[in-house]
C-alpha cells in the first residue's frame, strides 16, 4: 500500500461538554487554562457532566493534521496508541471515517482524552489526560511502512515520554535511509522551551520541512520572525512561521514569502495550528508553489476556527475547491 503522509502522535480523544461558569468554581478549575488530570479527575469530571452535553471527536495534535488530510483525499496513515476501552474503539471508528488508514496499537489502560468545557462565552477550558498514548514504543512502529511512505510527519509532542522519543527518533532514521521526506511541527510553545536542543538538532540533521508559530520560532532562533523563518530555513528546504491573524512567513532556497491570513467569525481557535499544516502538506503533495500550499493552509485554518472542534469541517474538500473556484490564484 502507498502512502502519502504517514503521522505518528498521540491519538486522544476530545470531549467536548457545554457547561456554565458555576461548573467551573464547583470542581476548582482556572477557566481557559489547560490543565493536566489524572485518571481519578477524569472519571469525576466526566461523572458530574450530563450526557446530554457531551459530544466526541478523534483529536490530538498530529491526529487532527492527518484526519483532515484524509478528509481532503491525501492518502494518510496515523500510528500511536489507544487504550483497549470504549474510547479506544471510539477513536479507532472516528479516524476511520475520515478515510485514514490506522495503524494504531491497542494496549491495556485508559485511551488519551481531552475533556474540553465550554462556557456559554465561548471560553475553553482543557483537562487532559494522555493516557496509554505515552507508552508508544518503537517495537509499536509498523514494519516497513517508510518503504511505501513519501512524507513522513510528526510534532514535538512525541518527547513527553522517554521510549516516545526512542520511536520517533527510530522512525526518522527509517525515514531518512529510504528517502521519505520529513516534516516536523514543533507545535508547542513549552514543549520548545523544554526540548530547544533535541528539537534544533532535528531541524538541522533530519527535517525537510519545519513548521512552527511565531512564539516558537522566538523560542527555538531567539530572532524576529523574519530573521527566525530565514535562520530555519536556512537549516532545512522550508520553513514555515504561522502568526495568527497576521501573515504566515515562508523561506525557501533564499526566498521570502509572506502569506495573508483569511479573515473570519473566530468560535474557536483550537486545532487551527493543526489544519494549517494539513493545508499546507495538502499543497506540498499536488506539488503546489509555496504561495498557494500557504494559502490553502490559511484557508483550512480559518475554517476550522468557523466551528467548535479541533477538526476540520468534513466537507473541508469541498470548501477547498470552492477556494478555487472564487479566486484561483
Amino acid at each position: 500500500m502507498s502512502i502519502d503522509v504517514f503521522g505518528l502522535g498521540n491519538p486522544l480523544v476530545d470531549i467536548l461538554a457545554r457547561i456554565d461558569d458555576d461548573f467551573l468554581k464547583e470542581n476548582n478549575l482556572n477557566k481557559g487554562i489547560m490543565h493536566l488530570i489524572d485518571e481519578n479527575q477524569k472519571k469525576e469530571l466526566l461523572d458530574s457532566i450530563d450526557d446530554s452535553h457531551i459530544d466526541m471527536e478523534a483529536g490530538g495534535s498530529c491526529p487532527n493534521t492527518i484526519a483532515t488530510l484524509g478528509l481532503l483525499g491525501i492518502n494518510a496513515a496515523l500510528a500511536g496508541k489507544v487504550g483497549a476501552d470504549k474510547l479506544g474503539t471510539i477513536f479507532k471508528e472516528k479516524i476511520t471515517q475520515k478515510k485514514v488508514h490506522s495503524f494504531l496499537k491497542t494496549e491495556d489502560g485508559d485511551t488519551g482524552t481531552s475533556i474540553i468545557l465550554i462556557t456559554p462565552d465561548k471560553e475553553r477550558t482543557m483537562n487532559t489526560h494522555l493516557g496509554v498514548c505515552r507508552e508508544y514504543k518503537k517495537e509499536d512502529l509498523p514494519a516497513a511502512v517508510f518503504e511505501s511512505t513519501s512524507i513522513f510527519y510528526f510534532t514535538g509532542y512525541m518527547w513527553d515520554t522517554e521510549n516516545q522519543k526512542e520511536a520517533t527518533r527510530h522512525a526518522l532514521e527509517n525515514a531518512a535511509e529510504r528517502g521519505v521526506k520529513i516534516v516536523f511541527d514543533v507545535a508547542d510553545p513549552f514543549a520548545v522551551e523544554r526540548y530547544r536542543d533535541d528539537f534544533l538538532a532535528i531541524i538541522k540533521n533530519k527535517a525537510d520541512i519545519v513548521l512552527a508559530n511565531a512564539s516558537e520560532a522566538e523560542i527555538l532562533t531567539g530572532k524576529s520572525i523574519v530573521e527566525g523563518v530565514k535562520l530555519l530555513g536556512d537549516y532545512t528546504d522550508i520553513a514555515v512561521v504561522k502568526n495568527g491573524e497576521e501573515d504566515t512567513h515562508i523561506y525557501s532556497n533564499g526566498e521570502l514569502l509572506k502569506i495573508p491570513s483569511f479573515k473570519t467569525d473566530v468560535i474557536d481557535t483550537t486545532g487551527a495550528g493543526d489544519n494549517f499544516s494539513a493545508g499546507f502538506i495538502f499543497g506540498l503533495i499536488k506539488e503546489y508553489p509555496l504561495s498557494l500550499c500557504g494559502k490553502i493552509a490559511s484557508f483550512v485554518a480559518s475554517k476550522t476556527i468557523e466551528k467548535i472542534g479541533a477538526q476540520a469541517p468534513e466537507n473541508i474538500k469541498d470548501l477547498v475547491e470552492s477556494m478555487f473556484e472564487n479566486d484561483p490564484r
